[in-house]
């Protein structure tokens, strides 16, 4: 019987060659489309989960709030681990991790910027899966000036695995011994590094301060334990062990400091989390959001939804070429539900066919997918474990549900009334049809009019006035190993013609260095009259170079030695201190000195000189925070203001400076790009949802071609009849499409609404956004009713040019 079926269903399917490739196609476009997200959604779900033990691994978190300063650090002190790990029976293990901030490292005679790299406790291997292939994870990391490297710079710089024993070079000629050679960290990890330096490496390894802050810190908690007991420990931990150093340095104990409204917290987020749900200051990476993981599951769902649609569309509108057929079949004997498992054959055959393909144009276009989300996700014997049965559960549920209306829709004809000729046949005659049509149409353009809000954020936040000049500003990186030498570099490349200035400095808007600093309107421990305000040094080069405004008071001066006591500051921070004119008020650094007495707090007095314009130095969805700049030895980044016609001859003038005060390569970047790179996973966002609304609107005009096809087949007599009375071919085109337009035009008004709903929820994530104008639904609908008059309007005028004699020659 049910070779029956499959044999009766492909003969059917091959009789209505149209039919099937519009149903064929909509639902592998559909299916790809949705393998696609699903692939992307699986990748960001599986963050960090290559540990063996991630369901027992935490981080821990700082919050501060000091006055109206509010800042969340993924890095914890120096001491915290150890202190969990030996006073906390719930704790198993703990490891740190520190950013190396990048090392060069010798190949023969080429100096190599290695940007991976991390201070890592000895306990690394015990806590995270790292597999290592030669060497041995019990003394891996526990000396001074060791390293572990990935399988890929083993074969980097030594061309072999096994080089153990052996020694890296570092730019300052330092040895490091290698101890250990793991497996590449898998990119489903929320850190990645080429090469881990023993932790002993770094000074302030042994910091026995409890009020620094600079070492991510992951517990290994043990089986059966609950961290959210350990996370309630935690106020204690802190009143034990840095209420003495906060009494020292700040004369006052945790508890008169939250009296003050300020807090100083700690919590855990669970390892797993970490990739969609944390982005703290001081993370070791980009993290995702699950804002786009639950954006692309709910496209994916409106995609697979439209195809569906499709095909109910098309089956149902089909009904009075189907409707002898099933006359016939009751009349000779055949039972409804054997009519239904026979319209059901034919719709899982179809959804079979539509998953073959899919899964074909998916593989086939998962390199271009993973260009532009900027992934690297493989079909292995992994994928295909989940794959092979989620397709033919797909091919079932789908197939199912696509066909079952139809199913029973088709098989509920009475014989007798269909011989009569009495089945209601053309568009007018399914409204369940035409509900379908404006759900698929409201799904197309509220994806229309999200696309054009997406595009219109990203435009502004390129095309904002950030109160900066990013243009033509070329960044030196590492300027800091010339030494002394970085500031005659510096004189001598603003000597150069197409130079206009330049400045030493790390702290730049589109770096990742950052540093804060408490200050107070008086020379008191008062939280209340405090900011904790990003505190950056710089030269008196730096607003120049940098384009910045100056609103009130000058910039810094190097005529003017007491400028070593001067600030600059933005608007922001004039706010938050309370002052209306900030220029010529003094305001005390909290400075802690550590003498062999002891540590003592001093407070520092600076002179406001200027307030410049507020520029974003964070990504343009957090506030404008406030920022304080004074001047100093900051050698990290030599910034270049260029203005010439001829740049490769300037940057061949710059490396030639470069290299006669060091061997090393010259790095450098320039700002506009590195800015970009800020935005980038939100450019990729926008580009990937452009194609995904694209792809809808395709399936959705399959599937309403085909609807037009049969409604102008249906209507074949009538066309011939006001044809013959004179009716003119724009007539009848308009005729046909206006049922469907009116439809459209109902779909327009009802996802408006929610689109401006969802859309706004999206933006508040934004600090600084746009305002979604009306002219946004206008280009949506407009756009909408083109693109269906269009598609309708092929096979409403073959309809309307057709022959009458053709159509009535039989009446």
């Amino acid at each position: 019987m049910i070779k029956n079926y499959i044999k009766t269903a492909f003969r059917s399917l091959q009789k209505n060659k149209g039919f099937t490739a519009i149903n064929v196609l909509g639902l592998a476009l559909g299916l790809a489309t949705c393998l696609l997200i699903v692939f992307y959604v699986v990748d960001e779900l599986s963050y960090d989960k290559y540990n063996i033990n991630a369901s027992r691994i935490y981080r821990v978190n700082e919050d501060l709030k000091l006055g109206d300063n509010k800042v969340q650090y993924a890095v914890c002190m120096a001491p915290l681990a150890q202190t969990l790990k030996n006073d906390y029976p719930s704790v198993e293990n703990t490891v740190r991790l520190k950013n190396a901030g990048g090392m060069h490292v010798k190949k023969g005679q080429e100096s190599i910027l290695e940007n991976k790299v991390l201070f890592a406790d000895p306990s690394l291997f015990d806590v995270f899966t790292l597999p290592i292939l030669y060497g041995n994870k019990a003394n891996a990391l526990t000396e001074p000036n060791t390293v572990v490297l990935t399988v890929s710079m083993a074969k980097k710089y030594f061309n072999r695995l096994d080089v153990v024993g052996k020694s890296l070079i570092t730019d300052d000629n330092k040895p490091m011994k290698i101890t250990a050679v793991i497996k590449d960290i898998p990119e489903q990890s929320h850190f990645h590094a080429d090469f881990f330096i023993s932790s002993s490496s770094f000074p302030e390894s042994n910091s026995p301060e409890w009020l620094r802050s600079s070492f991510n810190t992951y517990v290994l908690m043990r089986k059966g334990a609950d961290y959210k007991n350990l996370e309630s420990q935690f106020p204690a931990l802190l009143r034990k062990y840095s209420g003495g150093q906060m009494q020292a340095e700040l004369k006052m104990n945790i508890d008169q400091f939250e009296k003050g409204g300020s807090y100083f917290r700690m919590n855990m987020i669970p390892l797993t989390d970490i990739h969609l749900h944390a982005n703290q200051t001081g993370e070791l990476g980009a993290n995702g959001t699950t804002q786009y993981v639950y954006i692309f599951s709910v496209i994916a769902i409106f995609i697979l939804l439209i195809a569906c649609v499709n095909f109910m569309n098309l089956s149902t509108a089909r009904s009075s070429n189907r409707a002898r057929e099933v006359g016939v079949r009751k009349v000779l004997g055949s039972a409804r539900k054997y009519l239904v498992a026979q319209f059901l054959a034919e719709s899982i055959l179809i959804t079979l066919l539509s998953v073959v393909i899919a899964l074909v144009i998916a593989i086939t276009i998962l390199p271009a997918f993973n260009h532009f989300a900027d992934k690297n996700i493989v079909i292995n014997a992994a994928t295909l474990v989940w794959l092979i049965p989620a397709s033919l559960l797909a091919v079932l549920i789908i197939g199912f549900l696509a066909g079952l209306y139809p199913a029973f829709f088709l098989s509920a004809f009475k014989p007798i009334d269909v011989l009569k000729g009495k089945i209601s046949t053309g568009f007018k005659g399914g409204a369940l049809r035409s509900f379908l049509v404006v759900f698929q149409f409201s799904i197309s353009i509220f994806l229309i009019i999200g696309t054009l809000v997406i595009y219109n954020q990203l435009n502004y936040i390129q095309n904002r006035d950030l109160g900066y000049n990013r243009n033509q500003v070329l960044i030196i990186q590492r300027a800091f190993e010339l030494g002394d030498h970085a500031k005659t570099l510096k004189q001598e490349i603003k000597q150069l013609r197409g130079v206009q200035n330049a400045s030493l400095t790390s702290y730049l808007p589109t770096s990742m260095n950052r540093s804060t600093s408490i200050f107070y309107k008086e020379a008191v421990d008062d939280p209340k009259k405090s900011i904790f305000p990003q505190t950056w040094k710089v030269d008196e080069d730096y607003i120049g170079t940098l384009g910045m405004k100056i609103i009130a008071g000058r910039n810094f001066s190097a005529q003017m030695p007491s400028d070593s006591n001067a600030l600059v500051i933005n608007e922001t921070a004039a706010k938050f201190l309370g002052f209306t004119d900030a220029i010529n008020k003094t305001i005390y650094e909290n400075v802690v000195s550590i003498t062999s007495a002891g540590t003592k707090t001093l407070f520092k007095p600076y002179i406001i000189v200027g307030v410049v314009k507020d520029f974003n130095f964070s990504s343009l969805r957090d506030n404008i925070s406030p920022v304080v700049m004074k001047l100093g030895d900051d050698i990290g980044s030599l910034s270049i203001k260029v203005n010439t016609a001829n740049l490769p001859a300037l940057l061949t003038q710059i490396e030639d400076n470069w290299q006669s005060l060091t061997p090393a390569r010259m790095q450098y970047s320039f700002m506009d790009q590195d800015f970009d790179a800020m935005y980038r996973s939100e450019q990729r966002i926008g580009t990937i949802f452009i194609a995904f609304t694209t792809l809808a609107i395709v399936i959705a005009c399959l599937g309403l071609f085909g609807l037009a096809a049969y409604a102008a087949e249906q209507r074949t007599k009538e066309i011939g009849i006001r044809k013959v009375l004179g009716a003119s071919i724009a007539n009848i085109a308009g005729m046909l499409s206006l049922d469907f337009i009116k439809l459209v035009c109902i779909a327009i008004i009802i996802s408006s609404p929610f689109a401006w709903y969802f859309m706004q929820k999206w933006l508040q994530d934004f600090a600084y956004r746009i305002n979604i104008e009306w002219w946004v639904f206008a280009i949506a609908g407009v756009a909408a009713l083109f693109i269906a008059f269009i598609t309708i309007s092929v096979q409403s005028v073959k309809a309307a040019i057709a022959n009458p004699v053709n159509s009535l020659r039989s009446e």
